[in-house]
């Protein structure tokens, strides 16, 4: 297959700056679905749907019959106030494309369009998702994959542009790619009152204390130092004035994992603790659990025909052979429904020494990245339908 033309790479940097410039939150992105409809509309050869209210599916189906594969794209941005110099930054106050959704979207419609061009060549079939809803639990790919666009499919792709890896780098990662990723809440329910008569007090800032320091042990002491566990108290609100031991303290926090099994003993023991924790000191809790997404589990198989279109296409010095990362991704929706790979591609910018991480106002990539992210889908496909 010819390489990306210059009127493709035109598009592709088009559509990312129109997308970035345009950002919608998650499951609210109907001027971004439309955007993509009408264009997925303008290459023809295409059968389009809209699986749920926000997401697209187009249907490239082949002059002769072959595998069914899935390619998908997140399209949802996040609620930050941007803060770049670019030209095309975000005029939408307080919403900012901070993760890369407007480059995965723009990549997978350049592979549409050039895909779309060679329906007669096709042997299968190539569904392309534009999902929407990744960045807020529980997630597009879950509402999709119930809504059947997975039906058929015998292997799924997707990639994540990655600003902290150099461009022209590709990560590929065997087994689990990401972290299944789950919070709770804890409310810790003492007795307040002064705070110069503790004594006549169940403090909960003390017990909560106590619960906040003992959970590292989870990690630590019950966890074996060979799987990965990541428990992290990001937020705590007890009391409002100084001198007023209150009646109780919110916590909540982040539990990260790679296996079902550590996922799980680390819940019951964190139960365990916070019980016995507070019934010691004579207090109450309620304990709320959210499981989050899924860990994207690479199949081995789609994972190997990912590295051999990669290095066919970019180099064999272009992938890296990676572990996996503890961020969350619901990709593993698809990948729970059908076999799948998932892989990173560099996009750091070339003359930035320290490029801000996802999810920050300055979050910027390398838009030449982006052809790196076409050549990884069209490689699947010339190695799967052609």
């Amino acid at each position: 297959m010819k390489d990306v033309t210059e009127l493709h790479k035109q598009h592709l940097r088009e559509w990312r700056r129109h997308l970035h410039a345009n950002p919608e939150l998650s499951f609210q992105e109907e001027r971004t679905s439309q955007f993509v409809y009408d264009t997925l509309a303008s290459f023809g050869n295409l059968e389009l749907s809209r699986p749920t209210k926000t997401s697209v599916m187009a249907k490239l189906k082949g002059a002769r019959p072959g595998k069914v594969i899935g390619f998908r794209a997140d399209m949802d941005a996040l609620p930050i106030q941007e803060e770049t110099d670019l030209p095309f930054a975000s005029k939408v106050e307080g919403v900012m494309h901070a993760c890369g959704h407007d480059a995965h979207t723009a990549i997978l419609l350049t592979v549409a369009e050039i895909l779309s061009a060679k329906q007669q060549e096709l042997c299968g079939e190539i569904r392309f998702f534009f999902q929407h809803a990744e960045e807020l639990f529980p997630g597009g790919a879950k509402e999709m994959v119930e809504a059947g666009v997975t039906d058929g499919v015998e292997m799924v792709f997707g990639l994540h542009v990655a600003s902290q890896l150099p461009q022209g780098k590709v990560g590929v990662i065997y087994g689990p790619a990401t972290s299944n990723s789950d919070q709770f809440q804890l409310t810790v329910r003492g007795k307040g009152g002064h705070s110069s008569q503790p004594d006549k007090t169940v403090d909960p800032v003390i017990i909560s204390a106590q619960i906040i320091t003992n959970v590292q042990s989870i990690v630590s002491r019950m966890t074996s130092p060979k799987e990965e566990l990541v428990v992290s108290i990001t937020t705590l609100h007890a009391g409002e004035a100084v001198n007023v031991i209150p009646n109780e303290v919110r916590i909540g926090a982040s539990v990260r994992s790679l296996t079902q099994d550590v996922r799980k003993n680390a819940i019951t023991a964190l139960e365990r603790m916070v019980k016995g924790i507070t019934e010691a000191n004579g207090a109450a809790y309620e304990l709320e659990i959210t499981y989050g997404y899924d860990s994207v589990i690479n199949d081995e198989g789609a994972t190997a025909i990912a590295e051999r279109a990669l290095k066919r296409k970019l180099g064999e010095d272009a992938v890296l052979r990676g572990s996996a990362i503890m961020g969350g991704e619901d990709f593993a929706a698809f990948a729970n429904a059908v076999p799948g790979c998932f892989v990173f591609v560099g996009a750091k910018e070339k003359d930035n020494p320290a490029p801000a991480p996802h999810h920050h106002p300055q979050f910027r990539i390398e838009e030449d990245a982006m052809e790196d992210g076409v050549d990884f889908f069209l490689g699947v496909a010339e190695e799967l339908v052609f």
